[in-house]
């Protein structure tokens, strides 16, 4: 066999295995599609065959419905309104603290970066009972706020310290032209910094929409009525194991749920592959 097979033979090869090993990876996924389209009584009994033999849109019909008198469009409304408000403030508190970082020159810099990266090695469950307690006191539960407010405050050490890194490489010549013509340091940041920096800000808008969006551990924390409930949430309230559960009402739900997800993939892939290529370079 030549060198050039070999080469043919293992590019095959590798393809081949690649595409197995993709298909393992989103089998879960197409399984959950398809049983949205089979019968609720038939999901299990079929479970090994991923084609529905008669498909159906009842599931999603029912599922839209939603519990009680709330309809799944209510829990929709409630996931966006949290999603967008919280990501619009951690984008901003983000972007601020790491110019400040970057650019800015003050006492105990260096150790206020490091306290920030410290809370990235933190599990979220040693935080739980503490912030329950506090926003307990702050009249805060069974309302949006624990899940929006601590994204005005930077809390994510991740964004920080990547949009950091991406101001970083950008040449600080611009910054010495852009004093001399006169700018402040909000000036720059607005003017300059922010223009070059969207692909980690996209980055940003991407990663912070898809953990709220999928934050079911806060609102099982915080919220008490079904209808502030959110989408990650109401998703279980079809599964109850006192009595019938309805999973294909359930699969219907979660598979209309990745709509926003894989629309936001689609249109900022670009600027989120580019972010993350770039945000560790340094100028």
């Amino acid at each position: 066999m030549t060198r050039k097979n070999k080469d043919r033979l293992f590019t095959i090869l590798y393809h081949a295995l690649i595409l197995a090993f993709a298909f393992l990876m989103i089998y879960p996924l197409i399984w959950m599609v398809s049983s949205s389209f089979k019968p609720t009584n038939t999901i299990f009994a079929t479970a090994a065959n991923i084609f529905p033999e008669k498909a159906t849109v009842e599931n999603y019909i029912h599922g839209w419905k939603g519990i009680g008198k709330t309809s799944f469009f209510t829990f929709f409304r409630n996931t966006f309104f949290v999603c967008i408000i919280n990501t619009l403030g951690t984008v901003v508190s983000c972007t601020l603290v790491a110019y400040s970082f970057a650019r800015l020159k003050y006492k105990l810099r260096g150790l206020f970066f490091s306290l920030v990266l410290l809370t990235m090695m933190l599990p979220g469950e040693i935080l739980m009972i503490p912030q329950y307690l506090w926003y307990n006191r702050l009249g805060w539960i069974n309302t949006y706020l624990p899940l929006i407010v601590p994204g005005y405050f930077a809390t994510s050490g991740f964004f920080v310290y990547q949009i950091k890194n991406f101001i970083d490489s950008i040449p600080r010549e611009l910054d010495d032209a852009a004093r001399i013509d006169g700018c402040s340091y909000y000036s720059i940041l607005t003017r300059i910094m922010l223009p070059l920096i969207k692909p980690a800000i996209a980055t940003v808008v991407i990663f912070s929409f898809l953990n709220n969006w999928n934050n079911y551990m806060g609102a099982l924390l915080y919220l008490r009525k079904t209808e502030k409930y959110t989408v990650s949430l109401a998703l279980k309230l079809f599964c109850d194991p006192t009595s019938q559960s309805d999973y294909g009402a359930m699969f219907a739900m979660a598979t209309v749920s990745l709509i926003p997800i894989f629309f936001i993939f689609l249109t900022m892939q670009r600027y989120m592959t580019q972010g993350i290529a770039t945000s560790g370079l340094k100028g």
